[in-house]
């Protein structure tokens, strides 16, 4: 194996960036096709659902796209390689995520035909509820793109050379010009054939390195051998990066703040013709994220046997573990030429497929929070060109980010999680108790959102002040032993982080170090969102009790997932009234409905999409099986204060 560690610095060369302009070229194509045919976008639902006529299959895979970005690409491969196969049981974790999203939060979203998530917000708390979601996912949003866009850029420039402007102008242009042409169905169907990419990449690397390895058995004996195949591992200890809970339990959470109530994915759900339609996307998009993170881990230990005896981060080839895998690919098809550009396109694709939901999340956003309310009269085809500004704008937004993100040093990768995370997990929290506490109020969520923030934000910045050592986080030995020439100051170049992995040394104490350095801080990242969630819900729960806690009876029909129970099955946006007409008259609206009889038979004046089922209306004592009575909250209130 130490053929595969020469120390020639490879690069792409033409044959590769031809590849990586076809796939390019072929994005751009698929999304001006699609956009601009049978005239194009005719109204701003169109722009952002797809006319809510789209079919399971093209959703479900651009579901798996979307947040499957050149950072997972390049970093999960090299998270199989020091943490071991392990890894996989992240796939249970988006299992339990895909089966609550489908139970618990999906029918709400699809059954109010909602196009922004955080109109929720408001028909369950206040307009400044929805505000404050909307802001915090809009700067969420905007940082994360643009960290993405980037992150590939610059590991692929310290491997090969890749000039870091060409790919961030290649791509974040192009993106952003098919997002605005074409809209929700370019980005989708894009997706598509980005998916495909992303899979045949990893195939081919999987191929060729088993192949050089000499078959699947001496791949799986050799993994054996070197503690890599390590499903068995149920520690409880939540500073373990990777165990078996720290996936179901943390995992789970992470997920679903992605899937159950982000714009992104939300917006998805709805453009499906039925709610059936809808479940069978999430089924299709768990199918292909289990693909892909089968595929990229299969790679990480692909890589492991071909590096065994010398690992290029002991080695000085590298500088991070997210270069493992560029440098593994310019290494073994060296004698290929064209192949690596395929590797290439798989790594952009994720980063395309990722920048262009988002772009037309944050639009679709804008304009249905900020725009509709204020200015409720614009015509649909003023609400198109505004629209495809947006993009255009966010698109921009985007890429000054991504510029931006160049003085960050190398700190990008870890930046993008930390940002989606931290704020994920309280807005997960908050879309809970609307849905699942009907006694949660105003001051409940708002006082659980900062609660949220506060905790997630306080041990996302100690772990990066002071981040844990390598051996708290369960990182595998490697050996740089089988290396043609010795690199005596390698851990001198790679810094304190990665010195751990050389050797079976106890890290040193440092007597600045905070007690909760090796403690609080030294978590694992994957509990961060669980974290915001859990305070979140837990805060905003009690301070609801202790401010005066919502009565049953001043909710309409439909904001809460008990609700479902007592309504038909399966009533689409496109057989009733959607709400975007009663947004714009504001919340007076809201509360004089609130003060219907609970009897009350909601119309398609209501603008609400519930039916009552035969058996009779909802009534505070039979809608949700677990609420308090209305007298027994109001007592509870008063004896606490």
């Amino acid at each position: 194996m130490a053929a595969v560690g020469a120390e020639m610095r490879a690069t792409f060369g033409a044959w590769d960036y031809a590849v990586f302009a076809l796939m390019l070229l072929v994005s751009t194509g698929i999304g001006l096709w699609v956009g601009l045919a049978r005239g194009g976008q005719r109204s701003a639902e169109d722009f952002f659902t797809g006319g809510r006529n789209l079919a399971a299959l093209p959703v479900g895979l651009s579901l798996s796209a979307s947040f499957m970005s050149a950072v997972q690409v390049l970093g999960v491969p090299a998270e199989a390689y020091r943490y071991g196969l392990k890894f996989l049981w992240m796939c249970l974790g988006q299992l339990l995520n895909s089966l609550l999203t489908a139970t618990f939060y999906l029918p709400i979203f699809y059954r109010l035909g909602l196009t922004s998530t955080y109109q929720y917000l408001e028909l369950r708390f206040s307009r400044a509820v929805r505000l404050c979601g909307t802001v915090q996912y809009l700067v969420a949003t905007v940082l994360y793109t643009g960290i993405v866009i980037y992150a590939p850029a610059l590991i692929l420039n310290q491997v090969s050379g890749l000039d870091i402007w060409a790919s961030l102008l290649s791509t974040g242009v192009i993106c952003t010009f098919y997002t605005t042409v074409g809209g929700m169905k370019a980005v989708i169907w894009t997706d598509v054939f980005q998916v495909v990419v992303m899979l045949a990449g990893f195939w081919v690397v999987l191929v060729r390195g088993i192949m050089i390895v000499g078959g699947p058995r001496q791949v799986l004996q050799l993994a054996q051998n070197h503690s890599r195949i390590n499903l068995m591992d149920f520690d409880l200890d939540p500073r373990s990066r990777y165990t078996f809970w720290t996936f179901v339990v943390g995992g789970t959470i992470v997920w679903l703040s992605m899937y159950g109530v982000n714009q992104a994915q939300v917006q998805r759900y709805v453009a499906c013709r039925t709610e059936k339609q809808a479940k069978l996307a999430l089924l299709i998009n768990q199918l292909g994220l289990f693909l892909i993170v089968f595929s990229a881990a299969g790679c990480g230990i692909v890589m492991f046997t071909l590096y065994l005896d010398c690992d290029p981060l002991l080695k000085g080839r590298i500088s991070a573990p997210d270069q493992y895998m560029p440098l593994l690919v310019l290494d073994i098809f060296e004698d290929l030429p064209g192949v690596p550009g395929l590797f290439l396109a798989c790594a952009y694709s994720g980063t395309l497929s990722t920048a262009s939901t988002s772009i037309n999340a944050m639009a679709a956003v804008t304009v249905e929070d900020l725009i509709k309310p204020r200015m409720p009269s614009l015509s649909p085809r003023r609400l198109i060109i505004i629209s495809k500004g947006l993009s255009l704008i966010y698109g921009s937004a985007c890429l000054i980010v991504a510029a931006l993100s160049s003085l960050l040093g190398g700190g990008v990768l870890q930046g993008s999680f930390t940002v989606m995370g931290v704020l994920s997990g309280p807005l997960l929290g908050a879309f809970t108790l609307g849905m699942f506490l009907p006694a949660c109020n105003t001051w409940g969520v708002f006082s659980g959102i900062a609660a949220g923030l506060a905790l997630s934000l306080w041990v996302a910045v100690g772990s990066t002040l002071y981040p844990p050592s390598a051996q708290s986080m369960g990182v595998l030995p490697s050996s740089a032993a089988g290396c043609a020439e010795s690199s005596a100051n390698a851990s001198g170049l790679l810094g304190p982080l990665f010195a751990p992995n050389a050797s079976s040394e106890a890290p040193r104490m440092d007597p600045g170090r905070p007690i909760l350095a090796d403690s609080f801080y030294a978590i694992s990242y994957l509990y961060y969102g669980a974290l915001g969630t859990l305070s979140t819900i837990l805060c905003g729960a009690l301070v609801s009790y202790l401010t005066g806690p919502t009565k049953r009876n001043a909710l309409s029909p439909g904001l809460l997932w008990c609700d479902l129970t007592q309504q038909t099955a399966s009533v689409t946006p496109k057989e009733v009234a959607t709400l975007d007409d009663s947004l714009v008259k504001g919340t007076e609206e809201l509360s004089l409905r609130a003060k219907r009889p609970p009897d009350f038979l909601p119309t398609d004046d209501d603008h609400l999409l519930f039916l009552r089922q035969k058996e009779g209306p909802i009534s505070p004592a039979n809608a949700c099986p677990w609420n308090v009575p209305d007298t027994w909250l109001e007592t509870l209130s008063t004896y606490i204060k």
